[in-house]
């Protein structure tokens, strides 16, 4: 049994016979499917503004949650109360919710076992308070000290340690121990006339330490998130007015793979799917994109901020091709959609909390990278716009149908990269975004884990990427 959970066990009077009893109680004839999930989650946070502490919050949250399933009808109960009793009251609530039998039977349980994606021996939640306010106040230090157009500096720190404990009906009895943090920093310029800011942040499932290591720029990761979180505040003092209408825009690396996440990712999950509600229902095997693309999900990327070493209904994540050369291959699945479905469960159950059913949810999404040099794409184009960065955006999550602003993006004139750009945002629809897509760079790159995705009131971490591409067309809204 694995030292996650041990822990419940230890921790709560529990044992595995206490765990098959609240199971037994979930289970009734008519029942498919029972779990209960365990949960303890410790999490803080601290945020400096102008050189003082603005906020400070530590928090210890714990409960089981208990769902049974029958057929496509599910019934949940939850309780932060971790005793034989209250776990039994949920167990029976639940069944009863789900299949109206009052009447139990037992479940078979048998210990899995797990691999260590992130391998974090001191989590940063157990350095001193006083650590992470001296990084907030190096980077406030640092960031005024690059350019006196820095009139404020904002900047905060956030991590958790979340154990969890999953025990079902099919036989699954296993835990982890997840490690959490990010760092964001936000400037603000001002020349005299106009005040711009700019903002950058990173993280993932690794400790403090990894916040001072050097990057590929050979200076501390935080100093690099500081550098560049001034430089583009000073760079949108210069930017000139986004142009309007129907242009080729060139997508960045690492980031901008937020677009393919929100428009194209959501509905790629298995519920959508199964209700046919999603604009990829009954098109497996279909031409959906360019022949160029390449979409995966992966939730085994170690350190990463989306990878997990189990999902939340104990499957271990995998690497899952959604979509190869342009064909349709395949859902995110949790364990309901793919019994539906009858298909295999790909490790994509995620839920925010013990206190929320759980969901196909998407874990690290990207594109593959293709074969053009980044170079030869942005000099295939005369007139067009150099995405950057993104910011915020609404999107129809069935549809693909979308609308992002973009926070760093410059023009492309002739084949080069010209100026920056405010005010500029893209309209379009994922689908067939996918399909415009003319070429495809080979410099694959994921975000800095500072990822969140939500979905129907649940926010979950998640990790995006992109090589650089060329979409031939997409609705630029600007102010020029």
């Amino acid at each position: 049994m694995d030292q996650s959970t041990r822990y419940f066990l230890n921790n709560y009077n529990l044992d595995p016979g206490a765990l098959t009893k609240v199971l037994d109680t979930a289970m009734a004839s008519q029942v498919d499917y029972a779990d209960l999930y365990f949960e303890h989650t410790h999490f803080e946070s601290v945020s400096l503004e102008e050189g003082l502490v603005k906020k400070a919050n530590r928090s210890l949250s714990q409960g089981c949650g208990v769902r049974v399933v029958t057929g496509d009808k599910t019934g949940y109960a939850h309780t932060d109360e971790l005793d034989l009793s209250r776990l039994i009251e949920a167990a029976r609530a639940a069944r009863v919710i789900a299949s109206g039998d009052s009447q139990q039977r037992s479940a078979d349980l048998s210990v899995g076992s797990r691999r260590n994606l992130y391998p974090v021996p001191a989590p940063a939640i157990e350095r001193p308070l006083e650590d992470k306010l001296a990084l907030l106040r190096r980077a406030d230090e640092i960031a005024r000290s690059i350019d006196p157009r820095i009139k404020q500096v904002q900047a905060s720190f956030a991590t958790e340690l979340k154990t969890v404990a999953i025990v079902a009906s099919d036989g699954t009895i296993v835990g982890d121990r997840r490690p959490l943090c990010r760092l964001n920093i936000s400037c603000i310029a001002s020349d005299g006339t106009q005040r711009q800011s700019g903002g950058e942040g990173g993280g993932g499932r690794v400790g403090f330490e990894w916040f001072f290591e050097q990057d590929q720029h050979q200076e501390e990761r935080f100093v690099h998130f500081v550098r560049e979180s001034v430089r583009k505040a000073l760079l949108m003092l210069d930017a000139v007015p986004a142009p309007a209408g129907t242009l080729p825009v060139v997508l960045g690396p690492g980031w901008p793979g937020i677009l393919l996440h929100e428009a194209i990712g959501h509905g790629l999950e298995g519920d959508f799917n199964r209700k046919g509600t999603s604009a990829f229902a009954n098109r497996l095997g279909s031409q959906v994109a360019s022949p160029l693309c390449t979409v995966v999900d992966d939730g085994t990327i170690a350190d990463r901020r989306g990878s997990l070493n189990v999902d939340d209904e104990g499957t271990p994540t995998q690497r899952t091709t959604l979509i190869e050369n342009g064909i349709l291959k395949g859902y995110l699945q949790d364990k309901l959609n793919a019994r539906l479905m009858g298909v295999s469960p790909t490790g994509n159950g995620r839920r925010e909390s013990y206190a929320h059913i759980p969901m196909p949810r998407m874990t690290n999404t990207f594109m593959l990278s293709g074969s053009s040099e980044p170079k030869d794409i942005v000099g295939s184009v005369e007139n067009g716009l150099y995405a950057v960065s993104f910011g915020g955006g609404q999107v129809d999550i069935t549809s693909g149908k979308f609308v992002f602003s973009m926070s760093e993006a410059y023009l492309i004139e002739n084949g080069e990269i010209t100026s920056p750009v405010k005010g500029a945002t893209l309209i379009g629809d994922g689908p067939e975004v996918l399909k415009r897509v003319s070429m495809v760079a080979n410099d694959l790159a994921l975000d800095k884990g500072v990822g969140t995705c939500g979905k129907e009131g649940q926010s979950v971490p998640v990790g995006v990427g992109l090589p650089t591409i060329l979409v031939d067309g997409i609705t630029v809204g600007g102010t020029a």
